[in-house]
């Protein structure tokens, strides 16, 4: 590692999130030190294909900018051997090397547990949660099936695939309507973003809302509706995490949903979140649970419902790579708590390194057995 630290900043991708992607890494390298850092942009295209160029030693002027790291467009081997130059199978010059990832993928082949598959095989220190935890925390009912064993109270749902769906949809418009009743929300399993997401309030609107959302995934989750406000909080940290002060969500639409993130920014952010002592530190403490849960690790941030009439808490879900937008909450939030964003950058990286430093006392070849 020189003088600077390199990272490695991966953003775009395929999927339905890219947008936001791109709009995550304009903000982050606004705002990265580049005293301390060099950035090496990877731009994956919404077909997959990977773009790289030269060391970045300021931000781009623009968002559309990202979508160039260099005049020349450099072929996907090109841009991969950065990537596996700690394996020998590139030059480790000085215009190869990366000291660490920072991905900032939203959503399926980025948020899910594929690219990070890949950096752990290339044996390269990344941002953020492992293969396991980024997996569990997009696939929204594997994520329920957890926090339920783990014993975090939630809203009632229901889930199934398309083959079940097409071969007995009436079956499950029955258990959706007896079991959670109108309105209620239809997602795709795996996605965030609010993408694919649709409030219904009868049938026609499920059938219609479900057959969207398949759109997005082969996998839907029908959750029921509570009368709620939309508490978040984020979660800093590898083993000994720490979540930060509340926050809320008061969205400009009917729910929080895509526009509501991330187009209008009419939404309104209490940070803190007015709520009891009592209540905010059950919150921090099942935020830190949850990520635990999942097996965590860099940062997430966790998405609570408490319910008006009685102020039950229901966890909603984990975000394992949250937005860093203008309008993100994740850094607003640990704002507030008392680390500014650059440090939180700082953080982030650190933990990069020191769990990517700690994997490497594992044997993975079993010769401590012999």
């Amino acid at each position: 590692m020189g003088s600077k630290v390199r990272v490695g900043l991966v953003y775009g991708g395929k999927s339905g999130e890219h947008e936001v992607s791109l709009q995550t890494a304009y903000a982050v390298m606004g705002e990265f030190d580049y005293n301390k850092y060099e950035i090496k942009p990877f731009y994956i295209t919404k077909q997959g294909e990977w773009k790289t160029g030269d060391v970045l030693h300021a931000r781009p002027s623009t968002v559309e900018e990202l979508r160039y790291a260099s005049e020349e467009a450099k072929q996907a081997g090109f841009a991969l051997a950065p990537l596996f130059a700690r394996l020998g199978a590139a030059d480790s010059d000085a215009d190869q090397e990366i000291d660490v990832i920072f991905p900032l993928l939203h959503g399926t082949f980025g948020e899910d547990g594929t690219i990070q598959g890949l950096f752990e095989m290339a044996n390269m220190p990344y941002v953020g949660a492992g293969v396991l935890a980024s997996a569990v925390g997009m696939d929204k009912i594997l994520m329920k099936k957890v926090f339920a064993q783990e014993g975090l109270p939630q809203c009632v749902f229901r889930y199934f695939n398309r083959t079940q769906w097409e071969r007995d949809a009436s079956f499950f418009i029955m258990e959706c309507e007896v079991s959670l009743g109108y309105p209620c929300f239809i997602k795709p399993a795996n996605l965030g973003s609010s993408v694919g997401v649709s409030k219904a309030k009868n049938r026609e609107e499920l059938v219609a809302a479900v057959n969207y959302a398949f759109q997005f995934d082969r996998k839907v989750i029908v959750e029921e509706f509570v009368d709620a406000r939309e508490i978040e909080v984020s979660v800093l940290g590898n083993d000994d995490a720490k979540a930060s002060v509340p926050g809320e969500i008061a969205p400009s639409n009917e729910f929080y949903d895509y526009k509501a993130k991330y187009i209008d920014g009419k939404s309104t952010m209490q940070i803190p979140a007015i709520l009891s002592p009592e209540i905010t530190e059950s919150i921090r403490e099942m935020a830190v649970r949850a990520f635990q849960s999942i097996d965590g690790s860099g940062l997430s941030r966790v998405d609570f419902f408490l319910r008006k009439s009685d102020n039950q808490i229901f966890i909603n879900e984990v975000n394992t790579l949250p937005g860093f937008t203008p309008f993100s909450m994740y850094p607003l939030m640990w704002k507030e708590t008392g680390i500014p964003y650059k440090e939180l950058l700082d953080t982030l990286i650190a933990l990069a390194l020191s769990r990517h430093a700690e994997k490497q006392r594992i044997d993975f070849t079993g010769e401590a057995a012999k």
